[in-house]
């Protein structure tokens, strides 16, 4: 039986911070991983890009046992009902499962209080302690990385998507790490300047 990774998105989620991650985990680790969506509500989401998501589940009907669960980055984390996905975040931290935040959703596991012991990045530091207030002391555990991978728990900034697809599929582990490295640098550096393996 496949392992499920969850992907949760807001309405007004940045396509693009999950187009990397998810396009790999299917095409690198379809005999293990299955891709699964979910939100709010069952409702249509709509992406920045102006993509309309169907979501697989809700919050009430999203399998508790998964093998990793990743928070999508956009314009809706702030909001009140964004706070209702903590208790998926707390199942994964406490069982030690792959989590992952990009974006705002990297600001947003700061006021859980995952990060407080791990180190991590976001979008801005002073932004995340101003939004975490009392829920988040890991300051000094804050790195100035495009996207950081401790532990478990992997996050980015809004400007990483390959950066932070990289240490997903890493941590996942759904191919060699060699050839994880080479699709990274093809999408990365481009099709003419990619290093080619050695043979």
């Amino acid at each position: 039986m496949k392992k499920t990774i969850l992907f949760f998105v807001l309405d007004k989620y940045s396509d693009w911070e999950s187009a990397y991650v998810s396009c790999l985990i299917n095409a690198l680790g379809e005999s293990e991983y299955a891709i699964k969506t979910f939100s709010l509500s069952k409702e249509p989401v709509k992406s920045l890009g102006g993509f309309t998501l169907i979501p697989d589940y809700d919050l009430a009907t999203a399998p508790k046992d998964f093998e990793g669960l990743i928070l999508i980055g956009g314009m809706s984390w702030r909001t009140e009902s964004a706070k209702k996905v903590k208790p998926f975040v707390k199942i994964a931290f406490e069982n030690k499962k792959i989590l992952g935040g990009i974006c705002d959703a990297a600001g947003f596991l700061a006021t859980t209080g995952v990060l407080n012991n791990i180190r991590h990045t976001g979008n801005d530091l002073n932004d995340i302690k101003q939004w975490a207030g009392d829920s988040y002391s890991g300051e000094e555990k804050y790195i100035l990385e495009p996207a950081i991978c401790d532990k478990n728990i992997i996050t980015a900034n809004g400007t990483a998507p390959l950066e932070f697809a990289l240490e997903v599929l890493k941590a996942l582990k759904v191919a060699p790490e060699q050839k994880i490295l080479e699709w990274y640098n093809f999408h990365k550096y481009g099709f003419y300047e990619a290093p080619m393996p050695e043979i």
